[in-house]
């Protein structure tokens, strides 16, 4: 596909190159295996270049009026609602989401640059008293520098632009690296919307590589002072301990365990609906889908019977196909590893009410219920179309299983009292909870992150004001300080 090969290239600099690994990244169609791309990594010495052109270019971008620094993020925007049939191809293509994710990802990808507009003009900053006379304290609100940015493939143009979007509208410079699976979605198709709306050369570098490449070149070099890193917890406290030793700030947007909880009073019809989505939408491939379904069991014989029949009813296939519901896992290791787990857990003893196979990349949903309460496999997150359903007697037992967990990432609790909702939500160790609804949620003003092994900081709103600046204290003394000697 020419969009694909037109895109395969690093892009540094301003300027679009081959890399100079001695091999290819390859990218391709998680469904029917077509080859998409083929990409010369990128070396480390790429990287140093990368991130050497985002510190010249910076300056000069933070000393930028942020009205014109809106601007460019406004064409952006407008480039992004002229292209969306295409990018929206690409999403599909390239990590197998079906027309319905493409399209979900899309709406929010505009939705957060809408935000990242607004938050140019954002910071403020502050005068401060002092107990000493004559002296005024000033507090600036100024960029961090230049931003690393870490993308994962579930959501790879959203989660990409989540971070690169705010740190531009904030004075910062940055370098992306996407996920070798999505390297265009995630990564240059980015770059060139920001090219095309004019953001001067040096600000957005994508880099395609591998650790096997560069080993930690992205996280050590001295260049970034923040990294942006979403992806899963084991990759993450990799990437926080190396920022640590170099006395970076890491913004960690981790996995999760999250449970839906169905309390006795819930309206069950629309559970089951909440459930079914808040499981299954991108094949599982979710951080924040409920890999828990915890339902009460005044409620669980009819809940089952309902949820088991629709998750049977959802459509496996192409995912261009507008009629298909849950499309390709990514790769083929990771539609082994969920058959596997499934496999295994039943082996061990649980009872498959819907047992999914592997044909090729795609895989069908599975239920399983009768789960031991120390099975490993409620402890862990599964990114594929698994569902666990763990039943329990009443709220205290409900909360005592979802926090039965090393994450804490999102949640929802259904019920006909919304306050006691709440209040079963505030019992549940999470950095997001919603009552009466999914726990698929992001949006471009409300705090977004986890809490535990779900990841560290925040992002969206003021909260991104918070990961990619810092403050800057300046006093002025306008009489004069008496010393002690």
């Amino acid at each position: 596909m020419s969009f694909f090969t037109d895109l395969a290239h690093q892009y540094i600099d301003g300027e679009w190159r081959p890399g100079k690994g001695s091999w290819d990244i390859i990218d391709f169609n998680p469904f029917d295996g077509e080859k998409l791309a083929s990409i010369p990594v990128a070396t480390a010495d790429e990287v140093d270049q990368a991130y050497r052109a985002a510190e010249r270019a910076q300056q000069a971008w933070a000393d930028t009026n942020p009205y014109s620094r809106r601007a460019v993020l406004e064409k952006a925007l407008g480039i992004v609602e002229e292209r969306e049939q295409e990018i929206g191809e690409a999403i599909v293509a390239e990590l197998g989401g079906t027309r319905l994710k493409a399209a979900f990802e899309l709406h929010l990808a505009k939705e957060f640059l809408r935000e990242a507009i607004q938050l140019a003009l954002r910071p403020a900053g502050q005068i401060l008293p002092s107990p000493t006379e004559g002296k005024e304290n000033r507090v600036y609100r100024v960029p961090v520098g230049v931003v690393g940015v870490i993308s994962p493939f579930n959501f790879p143009f959203l989660l990409s632009l989540k971070s690169v979007a705010p740190a531009l509208a904030l004075g910062n410079a940055v370098v992306l690296k996407p996920h070798q699976n999505t390297p265009i979605c995630g990564g240059t198709l980015l770059a060139k919307v920001f090219e095309d709306a004019g953001l001067p050369a040096g600000l957005l570098n994508v880099v395609i590589t591998d650790i096997a490449e560069i080993g930690d070149t992205l996280l050590e070099h001295p260049v970034p002072q923040v990294i942006s890193f979403t992806g899963s917890d084991k990759v993450g406290r990799h990437v926080a301990t190396v920022c640590a030793q170099n006395l970076k700030r890491a913004v960690l947007e981790l996995g999760g365990n999250s449970a839906l909880i169905v309390l006795d009073d819930a309206d069950v019809d629309y559970a089951v609906d909440a459930a079914v989505f808040s499981r299954y939408v991108h094949q599982g491939q979710v951080c924040m889908a409920a890999n828990r379904i915890l339902v009460d069991r005044a409620v669980e014989a009819e809940f089952t019977e309902k949820f088991v029949a629709k998750v049977a009813s959802l459509t496996v296939g192409d995912p261009a196909d507008p009629a298909t519901q849950i499309g390709p896992l990514i790769n083929s290791s990771q539609a082994e590893s969920v058959s596997k787990l499934v496999d295994q857990t039943v082996a061990a003893g649980a009872t498959a009410l819907l047992h999914g196979r592997a044909d090729g990349n795609l895989v069908s949903p599975s239920v399983l219920t009768g789960l031991a309460a120390d099975s490993p496999v409620l402890q862990q997150e599964i990114f594929g179309p698994v569902a666990l359903l763990v039943p329990f007697d009443g709220e205290d037992e409900a909360v005592r299983i979802a926090n039965d967990t090393p994450y804490g990432l999102s949640g929802a609790v259904h019920t006909g009292n919304i306050e006691r909702g709440v209040r079963v939500g505030q019992r549940i160790h999470t950095g997001m909870i919603h009552i009466n609804d999914g726990t698929v949620h992001d949006e471009p003003i409300v705090p977004f992150g986890g809490e535990k092994s779900s990841g560290l900081g925040r992002l969206n709103g003021d909260s991104m004001i918070e990961a990619f600046t810092t403050q800057k204290w300046i006093s002025i003394q306008h009489g004069r300080s008496q010393f002690p000697f």
